[in-house]
């Protein structure tokens, strides 16, 4: 977030710059207000960039075994934009390289997922999903075993078949 601060203010000195440049290259024929208005749409173009490419730039950077399942895209009527083209603010990936199966009890998988926000840190949530019954729960307290290695006390949830994260899990070897 610092970064893309600064990364605007930047912005924002070169396209004053630029502007006096070119004025000056014009013998001093552009209005004095040009100045601030180039600052001003420079900074807005950085930070409309800084906004569309974060999602990309998240992703690429996202270590091996983690795969993206969901994205939310972003609508807002002072962005009047992005309805016609959305950016993504959040998604969810899960982390393939978290994923424990027992073999006693065939068919359920614990995995974390991870959201990420665009102005949020990284969270964390271990769900249970059982593939056969279609179902899962989040393990958020812990979790109880019993002898056998199966979760004695979650709070299952269905889950519907086209879910991408139980998709991923269960598809995963």
């Amino acid at each position: 977030m610092f970064l893309e601060l600064i990364a605007t203010f930047i912005a924002g000195v070169a396209g004053a710059g630029i502007v006096m440049l070119l004025n000056k290259g014009l013998s001093g024929r552009l209005p004095r207000w040009l100045v601030p208005v180039g600052a001003g749409a420079a900074m807005i173009a950085a930070t409309i960039s800084n906004e569309y490419s974060w999602y990309g730039r998240t992703t690429a950077n996202l270590p091996g075994g983690i795969v993206v399942a969901q994205t939310v895209e972003s609508k807002a009527i002072y962005r009047p934009w992005t309805y016609a083209w959305p950016f993504v603010e959040r998604f969810m990936a899960v982390d393939l390289a978290s994923l424990r199966s027992n073999p006693s009890v065939p068919g359920q998988r614990i995995v974390d997922l991870l959201f990420f926000g665009r102005w949020a840190p990284v969270n964390k949530l271990p769900v249970l999903i059982d593939c056969a019954g279609q179902r899962q729960a989040q393990l958020i307290d812990g979790a109880e075993f019993d002898a056998t290695g199966a979760v004695t006390d979650a709070d299952w949830a269905p889950v519907a078949a086209d879910n991408p994260a139980f998709k991923i899990v269960c598809e995963a070897t």
